[in-house]
């Protein structure tokens, strides 16, 4: 399991627009249709280059995805606008909790039944994607995905083999 927290500027139901609205989601972390029911369809569609207006190739490792990818998952839990809960392909269950805070908001977000394998890649995949969901609702323009992700991925590599 890995849990983030951030601090975003409010109010809530904006927040929650971010992720639960395709176009604004697609400027953080992925557009697609997503059905706000429980039992409801989740399709992420990832498109990387276009989360940041900085040009940067893709990793070779990664140039399977260079022209987007595909998730699919079932909403799990549904409570506009606090809570929402999906599962993530094969590969465990995301919650995103909102709690209002002043004029700010408090995101929890927990990805559950993670494979050991994945915790590096996951862990840093959400933090880039949770920095640029930040810029965006700063109105700041983020960084470049990849650059951003494989200083992510070195911190976690080092941060999860205990260096």
């Amino acid at each position: 399991m890995i849990r983030f927290e951030r601090v975003l500027p409010g109010p809530v139901e904006r927040v929650w627009e971010y992720l639960t609205v395709p176009e604004l989601r697609g400027r953080w972390l992925a557009s697609g249709p997503m059905e706000l029911h429980v039992g409801g369809h989740v399709e992420l569609r990832f498109l990387h280059a276009s989360l940041s207006s900085h040009f940067e190739p893709t990793p070779e490792r990664f140039k399977q995805f260079e022209n987007g990818c595909s998730l699919h998952g079932k909403v799990t839990r549904c409570e506009p606008p606090r809570l929402l809960s999906y599962t993530w392909g094969e590969d465990g269950e995301v919650t995103f909790e909102l709690t209002p805070r002043g004029e700010d908001v408090r995101l929890v977000l927990t990805h559950r039944r993670l494979e050991p394998r994945h915790l590096v890649g996951v862990a840093s995949g959400w933090h880039t994607h949770l920095g640029i969901l930040g810029d965006r609702m700063r109105g700041v323009e983020p960084a470049g995905f990849w650059s951003t992700h494989a200083r992510m991925e070195a911190e976690y590599s080092a941060r999860l083999s205990g260096g």
